[in-house]
């Protein structure tokens, strides 16, 4: 039987991620095991930037709960994510496990190609802003085969599902989980499939999920994208993955070659400005009862 894993980034109990979740569950064509993990619920620590992970078969150094997320996402056969919009983007815990994503590398194996669905949901319709592009990310970051995602609005818990056509979005992405892939209507990105751009000219572009430029024009009405995929990818094929590893472990060496030219770039500003530091508990509650 196959083991499912579904993310839920919302503190919420029975709030519309984590039963979108759920839904998408039910709604598979053959017999599959629940896995559920609540991302809010795991202590994951911000990345100290140390790359010892690199050099530690992907072991971080850092004491937390993040390994034991890492390896519930390895160990699934399949993912189901969902994430509320949190002022226009996608909440923070989705980010946070992805600071830690060097050591990712020390589990491609076990990643590679796991595929996945993902669910954005906001309270507003059309004020999801990027939490589609976070959901994204975090799927195509983590190595998945990002079957399809969506958008879905409902503000109070259980609200979504007073949409039916919520629904029947949870049942095709329940479909194509194991199934085809759903073609996006919508221009998009040939190399990843994102459809999230940045203008950077006239008709130039810049792909916000995979970060290849191309261009943008209309034929007939519609609108056509042709990218032009950079010497330097991150994800877009198994050995894209490797490279970026090798270019990774590679820094160091060129830091011994570059750390005295380094140095006294960064030394000339050492004085410059004020540190503000973090307050005492005592202080935090004082501070706040005086807002």
């Amino acid at each position: 039987m196959k083991k499912i894993l579904g993310i839920v980034s919302s503190a919420r109990r029975l709030g519309n991620c984590e039963i979108m979740v759920k839904e998408v569950f039910r709604n598979l064509s053959e017999p599959c095991a629940l896995n559920l993990l609540r991302l809010t619920d795991f202590r994951i620590d911000p990345c100290r930037g140390c790359y010892s992970c690199l050099f530690k078969d992907g072991n971080c150094v850092i004491h937390d709960d993040y390994a034991t997320v890492l390896e519930a996402i390895a160990a699934a056969d399949a993912v189901i994510l969902a994430a509320p919009a949190y002022f226009l983007g996608a909440h923070s815990a989705l980010k946070r496990f992805l600071d830690r994503g060097l050591s990712f590398y020390g589990s491609m194996d076990r990643l590679w190609g796991k595929p996945a669905v993902g669910v954005a949901v906001a309270g507003i319709p059309g004020m999801e802003g990027s939490t589609l592009l976070g959901v994204e990310s975090f799927l195509k970051l983590i190595l998945a085969d990002i079957r399809q995602t969506q958008v879905v609005y409902g503000a109070l818990p259980g609200e979504v599902f007073l949409n039916d056509g919520n629904r029947e979005i949870a049942k095709s992405l329940a479909h194509c989980l194991f199934g085809p892939k759903v073609p996006k209507t919508s221009p998009c990105c040939p190399l990843c499939g994102g459809d999230t751009f940045r203008f950077i000219g006239p008709d130039k572009i810049r792909c916000m999920l995979c970060s290849n430029s191309g261009t943008i024009r209309m034929d007939n009405g519609a609108a056509v994208v042709e990218m032009e995929m950079a010497e330097h990818q991150l994800f877009l094929t198994r050995q894209d993955v490797m490279d970026h590893k090798d270019w990774l472990i590679g820094m160091k060496d060129r830091f011994m070659v570059l750390r005295k030219t380094l140095k006294p770039i960064t030394i000339d500003y050492r004085k410059d400005g004020q540190w503000i530091k973090p307050h005492s508990k005592t202080d935090r509650q004082t501070i706040l009862s005086n807002l």
